[in-house]
């Protein structure tokens, strides 16, 4: 109960809301601002943020209710915190992939083409950034992805889609960038920044159609243990998830990736391609783009229960 608690009293009794919603669950300045709702006898609702959240890190706030991603979710929430009752815990799926089945999210080819001086001869491949902490040798990725199509003389064939983690402005890509200006296109996410922190940046409206088109025109995603697998499964595009280490890497082995709980949802090996080293991506490329024989759809589904109508489920848990 700090100064902050104390402005959060006034200010939510100035407003008298009916509930109070954070779409957040693990931002640092909930807890006390939801703390101060509970004395006020406010009923409280947040949502769980990333699919990844429940097994790698702590709740930061308790809330009235909690919506989830899916059944799979509920049952992690419950496991991990015994405290919480079955009927506090709403399945509403994540709006993130609301966004996937409604055309009108797709810009014309022809647009599309045109504003990211993309060949319409050449097939896509998307290499997706995470962010500078989590994958630090993603430059080098992209790079290894890079020379992999040159030496395999498929330059002809393929422009590489380049998408930032959008919170990463380090800079670290240019050089590679730079070396490949024939090979990489980059196509920057379209996010809001008002300070230096991620936590306060956010995307904008334009983005949402700018990601559903890349994963609709590109042909398949490369990265490194990231949600995009289900972005592109959306339209059933095939994920490469990179799956090798640059060098020895005793901190962050991709091993410790791959293995955390989030990834036990994972059905089967074949929801994903497996890079598992750099001299099989040109083969593992030419046998995504011919075999069909993925199985990510029965991935998303365990993930997330809804793919059309999470946005109306949040919104009728609320209003509820």
């Amino acid at each position: 109960k700090n100064k902050l608690y104390s402005e959060a009293i006034t200010l939510l009794k100035d407003i008298a809301p009916s509930v109070l919603f954070c779409t957040h669950q693990r931002a640092l300045m909930a807890p006390a601002i939801f703390a101060a709702a509970r004395d006020l006898g406010i009923f409280t609702s947040t949502v769980i943020y990333s699919w990844d959240n429940l097994p790698k890190a702590r709740l930061a706030l308790k809330a009235d209710r909690y919506l989830v991603w899916s059944e799979h979710m509920k049952k992690e929430l419950m496991q991990m915190y015994s405290e919480i009752e079955e009927g506090d815990i709403a399945v509403t799926g994540t709006p993130q992939f609301d966004f996937y089945r409604d055309p009108k999210h797709i810009i014309p080819r022809a647009e599309f083409f045109e504003r990211y001086k993309l060949d319409p001869a050449k097939r896509l491949i998307c290499f997706s950034g995470d962010d500078e902490h989590t994958s630090p040798d993603d430059p080098a990725y992209l790079e290894d992805l890079a020379k992999s199509i040159k030496h395999a003389g498929m330059e002809n064939t393929y422009t590489i889609v380049f998408r930032r983690c959008p919170v990463d402005l380090s800079g670290r890509y240019k050089p590679v960038l730079e070396k490949y200006p024939e090979l990489i296109v980059e196509i920057e996410p379209i996010w809001s920044f008002r300070t230096g922190n991620w936590t306060t940046v956010y995307p904008s409206f334009e983005d949402v159609s700018l990601l559903v088109s890349t994963a609709y025109y590109c042909d398949m995603v490369v990265n490194l243990g990231s949600t995009m697998a289900f972005d592109f499964g959306m339209f059933n595009k095939p994920c490469l998830y990179i799956n090798y280490d640059q060098g020895d890497n005793p901190v962050w082995p991709v091993e410790t990736i791959y293995r955390f709980q989030h990834f036990r949802s994972m059905p089967s090996p074949k929801a994903a391609y497996w890079l598992n080293d750099r001299s099989e991506i040109s083969e593992k490329i030419k046998q995504a783009e011919n075999d069909s024989d993925v199985e990510i759809e029965a991935w998303y589904k365990i993930i997330t229960d809804s793919i059309t109508t999470a946005s109306d489920n949040i919104y009728n848990s609320i209003t509820s």
